[in-house]
């Protein structure tokens, strides 16, 4: 388990770097939303890179820093490079979003592009690591990274003081953020329920929870790309997530698409596919309990095809989103 201790910890190391992101209650579908868009980097992701990092050595640090990422861990990851002086190498997927690979060489990662998705991207990672000894920065499989997670949950606790009966509902790709909200839901008594969110179309940690193996999965493109790819073998988040999560469902990519029109129509916030997941799974009545907290784990969207998606949303309302689910 992770230590409640490690998420105060882990609150007080990175809160000169990080914001406090708006927590909003949306009364009609009685949903309080976490905008985690907000954050400095634009996802949840600066918070556990960023403990991370600042719980290193600073031989450590001087040995350089190495992560695989889809985009927004990259980010969190450059961005604890530039605070503590240390270099930053990412592996990224030749295929992931344009934007997210310029934001990270924006803030001085040297990126470096890699045939295939995620697994291989993580894969080249890790041998990179092995073979010039600079340190390994996972985007979950730490405790740390966990951690500074979790302090996200912290936050809403701190807003929300009553929370027994409500229902979370968080993204999961590796699980480092559920886990990490997970570890911070311990704490209450009784504890919220708490479901994981993944998209069908890469769900390698939903088959671990469900069935403990990945045989039956098949990884496909996805608008939730920061949830896609395989999750490392041995990973400290697998008996976490087994343990913390109550539930954990599936919503399918017409669902992301339109919980991203739903998000810009009705409350004026740019979500990326990832985040989506999470509104998804409420609007389309996957998760019905209520008050349920709503995880929008990030914003870090291509602009033209969120562009794309809000041109081509159509209804106004949960009734008419609702009707698309499975």
């Amino acid at each position: 388990m992770i230590p409640y201790e490690w998420l105060q910890q882990a609150a007080d190391r990175i809160a000169p770097h990080i914001r406090h992101t708006p927590l909003t209650y949306d009364a009609r579908h009685d949903l309080f939303l976490k905008w985690e868009n907000h954050q400095v980097t634009g996802s949840f992701k600066a918070r556990g890179a960023v403990n991370k990092v600042l719980s290193l050595q600073p031989w450590e640090r001087e040995r350089g820093l190495v992560a695989a990422s889809a985009g927004n861990h990259g980010q969190g990851v450059a961005l604890a490079g530039d605070l503590t002086g240390a270099s930053v190498t990412i592996f990224c997927s030749e295929q992931a979003v344009a934007s997210k690979i310029a934001a990270m060489r924006a803030l001085g990662a040297d990126v470096r592009l890699v045939a295939g998705g995620y697994g291989e991207a993580e894969q080249a990672g890790l041998d990179y690591s092995a073979a010039s000894g600079a340190i390994w920065i996972s985007p979950y499989n730490d405790s740390q990274v966990i951690a500074g997670q979790g302090t996200l949950g912290l936050e809403i606790g701190q807003e929300l003081p009553s929370l027994a009966d409500s229902t979370w509902v968080v993204p999961a790709g590796g699980g480092g953020l559920v886990s990490g909200i997970g570890a911070a839901l311990e704490q209450i008594s009784p504890r919220p329920r708490l479901v994981a969110v993944q998209s069908e179309a890469s769900a390698f940690l939903h088959a671990i929870f469900h069935h403990g193996d990945l045989e039956s999965v098949i990884d496909l493109p996805t608008l939730a790309d920061g949830l896609a790819g395989p999750v490392e073998n041995g990973s400290v988040t697998i008996p976490l997530v087994r343990h913390l999560v109550d539930d954990f469902v599936l919503v399918s990519e017409a669902e992301i698409q339109r919980a991203i029109g739903y998000a810009w129509k009705t409350y004026g916030e740019v979500i990326e596919g990832s985040a989506a997941a999470a509104l998804a799974c409420v609007l389309s009545g996957k998760v019905a309990a209520r008050p349920a907290v709503v995880v929008l784990s990030g914003g870090n969207i291509q602009p033209e095809v969120h562009a794309m998606l809000i041109a081509g949303f159509q209804g106004d309302g949960f009734d008419d989103l609702r009707s698309t689910g499975h």
